[in-house]
């Protein structure tokens, strides 16, 4: 199996690229704020950050895809982590993301989302994008909506989140293509 190199996306004011060494403590940091853990399986412990940023950079060697960390241009400083994801369980290809939350607001999920979405279907090719949001999560909603995505279906999440529902919003490639050309 061949893999894609890991991209360096660029919007108007991201980076988006593969996680880092010098990206865990902001990383950490980020896991360890329940607010903005609330809709992602809660606060972690800094030892459980360092599972999960290891995690999310080793699934570039073993899928040929991850989340990238997300850096804002203007500060140079690491803001979260999204794009295409698929962990062993996981209801479908999704592309997530997960902000600070003091970058809420500013339609950075929307704008580095887009940027994923074509990088997962112009490059990972993949015929559906999804994105596991809890019901709850009303901004996660907001930004599905604004992707163009819908509601497909409910699905449970695999362990060790079996106790979590969530709804499956996405689409198809088809249909983010069209939705691009108009753009």
């Amino acid at each position: 199996m061949s893999f894609a190199p890991a991209p360096i996306l660029e919007t108007e004011r991201l980076i988006l690229r593969i996680p880092q060494s010098g990206d865990f403590d902001a990383w950490a940091a980020f896991a360890a704020d329940e607010e903005t853990m609330r809709h992602i399986g809660g606060a972690q412990a800094r030892s459980v950050a360092w599972r999960g940023i290891c995690s999310v950079t080793g699934a570039w060697a073993i899928r040929g895809f991850s989340m990238l960390s997300v850096i804002e241009k203007a500060t140079g400083r690491w803001i979260g982590r999204m794009g295409p994801w698929q962990p062993e369980g996981w209801p479908g290809t999704e592309v997530g993301w997960a902000l600070c939350r003091d970058t809420w607001g500013k339609g950075y999920a929307t704008e580095g989302a887009i940027a994923c979405v074509d990088y997962a279907v112009n490059v990972l090719g993949w015929t559906e994008v999804i994105h596991t949001i809890e019901p709850d999560n009303h901004a996660s909603r907001g930004v599905a909506r604004k992707l163009g995505s819908t509601i497909l279906r409910q699905a449970t999440m695999p362990a060790p989140y079996e106790d979590m529902v969530c709804d499956v919003w996405g689409q198809t490639r088809e249909q983010w293509l069209a939705r691009r050309t108009l753009d």
